[in-house]
């Protein structure tokens, strides 16, 4: 279903990352820069914190940055959402068995996953459980805590 890295996104994720990214190209990069400068100036690099704050800084930027940009050579845009069975990018209306309480899920890329806003990745073990059925089909979800089972009720 899924390639290895290929990193799942919606529009709005991808727009995120690409003005995360530049934000810390054209903004943090140079602040960092003029601080390392600034800490240079001060004198014995060996005993000099501002100066190991801004290395660590540095590296934390430059990290980041290689991060989004391997993340951006591998993205692939979640469009032409189809509702006739689960995907990444349907928003999944779910009843629990056991209780039969409902939930509704949106299922996106991990990098976009958020629980309190019930955005979940397409690696998590509902999503995985989910993919490919269809409305009125029961699956079971492995997940940590045992197994369970949710009835679809509506894709979107």
């Amino acid at each position: 279903m899924t390639k290895k890295n290929t990193v799942y996104l919606t529009q709005e994720g991808l727009d995120e990352l690409k003005k995360e990214l530049d934000h810390l190209i054209n903004v943090r990069r140079p602040e960092n820069i003029l601080a390392i400068k600034e800490a240079r100036a001060l004198g014995d690099l060996s005993e000099n914190a501002e100066y190991d704050a801004a290395r660590n800084e540095q590296a934390q930027i430059e990290g980041r940055i290689s991060q989004l940009e391997k993340m951006l050579e591998n993205v692939s845009i979640i469009q032409d959402v189809k509702t006739d069975k689960v995907g990444i990018g349907n928003t999944v209306s779910i009843k629990y068995v056991d209780d039969n309480e409902e939930d509704q899920y949106k299922i996106v890329g991990s990098q976009e996953a958020d629980p309190f806003e019930s955005k979940i990745s397409n690696e998590s073990p509902i999503a995985q459980a989910l993919f490919d059925h269809k409305v009125g089909d029961i699956v079971t979800v492995e997940s940590p805590n045992g197994n369970y089972e949710v009835e679809i009720i509506e894709i979107k």
